[in-house]
């Protein structure tokens, strides 16, 4: 491992301190810890001041420790160990840590540091002459499958050649990195393999349930092999267009209330759909009991911040006229439910408690959140 040492005197500034929101999330940070414990959020301390400042400052480290009640020198030890931790200036708009371990190497990795050299600055952790970029070589970021990779701050962009990097610098340096998305750059899902599964294809013969049927009794030598009962049975119309029929193999797993046999597929095995098997109807969107809407108002309230929305959700709720925090935060428990059973969430309203959420973001915005719930919204 490289020496790491502070940077120079003269780029350190005088002073740090976190912002107000940073403030409540680090005391919130330090009461996870047991009583004469907090010292254990150094690190998570030291990454917020990296996040607010870009890199981790003296100052940083000197108030830190004041914070935790710590020496200097043992703070000033857990970041100059830790590569994830940046001890001078770095890109404003990105800082790419190219992996050159074995297989981002042999998939390319050196051709990416070959630009990032020509394309940033010959040096790593040295930015470029706007100070918007810079890079280094890091060690395995764990992703193999998908080398050759590269993070940018949390982001990992995978499955890359140099024209892909190339053009992800350029919208980074043009303050446009939002446009790429994380990743596999190639048409891939996550590490999944490339195109059509090759192993693993042949379908597995049903199991034998040791428990409670008999094993077959032994056949003479000479007698001609018998196939397994199913054997080369061809799926009825039923089973090809029904994926909640039941096959004789995954009958036996089911409960004797949910494995009853009518009519003429007794002898075939094949057994009805069971309750929780059919399909989830949606409240009525007359219910009574269905949250009040209003009109779309000229600032809408960003719900993605409750944990549990998404996009889709959110368009949903705006469909039902729900614009506001103030709006969830009153919910009762009937129209919670309505809600609940309308975007067919099976009680994720009320394990996330979105009520709570919502009023906590109501009355204080991110920094009421983050004084309540710890951390950051979403």
């Amino acid at each position: 491992m490289s020496v790491r040492r502070l940077a120079e005197d003269s780029v350190q500034p005088q002073s740090f301190a976190f912002t107000g929101e940073n403030v409540a999330w680090a005391q919130a940070t330090i009461k996870k810890y047991p009583e004469g414990r907090q010292q254990s959020a150094v690190i998570p301390l030291l990454m917020r001041a990296q996040e607010q400042d870009g890199w981790v400052t003296k100052a940083a480290i000197e108030a830190i420790a004041d914070m935790l009640d710590m020496a200097y020198i043992r703070v000033l030890e857990v970041a100059t160990f830790y590569t994830q931790f940046q001890l001078k200036p770095i890109g404003t708009r990105a800082h790419i840590q190219v992996c050159g371990t074995t297989p981002c190497m042999l998939r390319g990795s050196e051709d990416l540091i070959k630009l990032c050299k020509k394309r940033i600055h010959p040096e790593p952790l040295t930015p470029n002459e706007s100070g918007t970029l810079s890079w280094e070589e890091v060690e395995c970021q764990g992703a193999c499958v998908n080398a050759p990779m590269v993070m940018i701050f949390k982001d990992a962009y995978e499955d890359l050649t140099v024209p892909q990097l190339e053009y992800i610098i350029d919208r980074f340096d043009a303050g446009k990195g939002s446009d790429v998305k994380p990743g596999p750059q190639i048409d891939r899902v996550f590490s999944a393999p490339v195109g059509a599964a090759v192993t693993l294809t042949e379908t597995p013969l049903p199991q034998r349930n040791q428990v409670t049927e008999p094993a077959p009794a032994e056949a003479p030598a000479d007698a001609a092999p018998v196939p397994p009962s199913n054997a080369g049975r061809a799926k009825t119309a039923a089973e090809e267009t029904n994926p909640a029929v039941k096959t004789p193999a995954t009958a036996k797993a089911a409960s004797a209330a949910n494995a009853k046999v009518e009519g003429d597929n007794k002898d075939t095995g094949i057994v009805a759909a069971t309750p929780a098997e059919k399909a989830v109807t949606k409240p009525s969107l007359d219910d009574k009991n269905r949250p009040a809407g209003i009109e779309r108002p000229a600032t809408v309230d960003d719900l993605k911040l409750i944990s549990g929305v998404g996009p889709k959700i959110e368009g949903t709720l705006h469909d039902l006229g729900i614009f506001t925090f103030a709006q969830v935060a009153g919910w009762q428990k009937a129209e919670r439910e309505w809600v609940d059973g309308y975007l067919n969430f099976k009680g994720r309203i009320e394990r996330d408690d979105w009520v709570k959420q919502a009023e906590a973001l109501a009355k204080g915005g991110e920094a009421e959140y983050i004084r309540v719930f710890g951390k950051k919204p979403r």
